[in-house]
């Protein structure tokens, strides 16, 4: 002691320095991997398989579009580039969402409705660009392209669950006027995308609707009226001649594949001789001849699980369809986690989204749906895709961060 009541330098100081270092030293990456930390809260394996689903569809997309390239004397790896870049910045877009708290973003729906809708009306703008019929884009400086109707994906599934969980009900069910209230301000989303036009978005959107408005709760009649609503309008849709003459050449491929096969016809069969050619192993990666050879229409894009087919074989495709369904089985596991209907809401919508859209993508290129213009999510070349798709994937991990640990009889869940 260097004096009473003063400790001396030897006693505590070498003690009370490591303390204080030790406090210092607790920087943000400390924190976040601490017990209690965003880190350790994640749904780890639901970020490993959707960056490994995103490293999967970079693949195929290099495969897809190398040969093609270089035989145009331009850069092979173009596509690989940009695919990669858009990969990173989902990621990072992945990870902001989850670290925020999903009933705070409740707040910002309306702001996101308002977003999503006012780009889907630039479509139609001057603003917009027409590629392969569809004015869908609108582009930006550095030969980049923002696709809207991505987007308003999100804005659906946020929109919707926001009315959905608003009920009154002592039921805690979703009332009928919620789902009035959800389907108008759907109404205008769908409105819009059917107008660039995008069938195959648009049934993505009211499939999702659906699928929400049924896990809401909402009687089991009121669904079946819905349901018969639905088919009235498909019938008078028919009936009446509304649909535009390439939808019904696309409906009529599908039905009588071989009717025209140098026509409408002829993505279809092409698509399933591809896959066809892969066998169980595949021809190798970068040494399909159909898929590298130009055989297949919009391959980096909505056939792009046929260069899958091909180059990796049914193995590969078996991994990639396993991939998707572990994402979206861990989707269905956190709305049945969830906290509170909102996020509950959230979580199956993006379930619904996934499901619906990754069916229609593997089914018109096997030939069991008609063929729409739908990427493969995760997989397919897409900047709007792959972002709208992450932020998808960072709400479901928000609302598993924020989900309690025991249920009402404090039990463990």
């Amino acid at each position: 002691m260097s004096g009473y009541g003063v400790p001396s330098r030897d006693f505590a100081g070498p003690r009370a320095g490591t303390f204080g270092r030790q406090k210092r030293r607790r920087s943000l990456p400390g924190r976040l991997a601490a017990k209690g930390g965003l880190l350790r809260q994640l749904d780890w394996v639901l970020i490993l398989v959707t960056i490994g689903l995103t490293v999967f569809g970079t693949l195929l997309v290099w495969a897809a579009t190398s040969s093609m390239l270089r035989a145009a004397g331009l850069n092979p790896d173009s596509y690989l580039q940009k695919q990669v870049m858009w990969g990173v910045l989902g990621v990072i877009a992945m990870f902001a969402v989850s670290a925020m708290d999903y009933r705070r973003v409740r707040s910002y729906t309306p702001v996101i409705y308002a977003v999503a809708l006012l780009l889907l009306l630039a479509v139609l703008t001057p603003l917009g660009a027409s590629v392969n019929g569809a004015k869908a884009w609108i582009a930006v400086p550095g030969g980049f392209q923002i696709e809207p109707s991505e987007f308003a994906k999100l804005a659906l599934v946020l929109s919707t669950a926001a009315l959905l969980a608003g009920h009154k009900s002592r039921s805690g069910r979703a009332t009928m006027k919620d789902a009035g209230l959800a389907a108008l301000a759907a109404a205008p989303l769908i409105a819009l995308v059917e107008r660039e036009p995008a069938l195959g978005v648009m049934l993505v959107l009211v499939f999702t609707l659906a699928g929400m408005v049924v896990v809401s709760g909402i009687r089991l009649y009121w669904v079946i009226g819905l349901v018969g609503a639905a088919a009235a309008v498909i019938f008078a849709v028919s009936a009446l001649h509304l649909l535009k003459s390439y939808q019904l050449t696309r409906l009529t491929a599908f039905l009588h594949p071989s009717s025209n096969l140098s026509g409408a016809g002829y993505n279809g069969m092409q698509a399933k001789i591809a896959v066809g050619s892969g066998g169980m192993y595949g021809q190798g990666l970068f040494h399909g001849s159909f898929t590298g050879g130009n055989f297949v229409p919009s391959v980096q894009t909505d056939f792009i699980f046929t260069v899958a087919g091909e180059e990796l074989g049914f193995i590969g495709c078996a991994v990639l369809i396993v991939l998707l369904g572990v994402l979206i089985f861990r989707a269905i596991g956190v709305a049945q986690r969830a906290d509170d209907m909102f996020g509950m809401l959230v979580a199956s919508g993006v379930a619904v989204w996934f499901v619906f859209q990754s069916f229609v993508n593997i089914g018109m290129t096997i030939g069991i749906m008609p063929i729409t213009g739908l990427p493969l999510p995760f997989i397919s070349y897409g900047g709007s895709a792959i972002l709208a798709d992450m932020i998808a994937v960072g709400l479901l991990l928000s609302v598993r961060r924020h989900h309690s640990m025991f249920d009402g009889g404090g039990r463990i869940r």
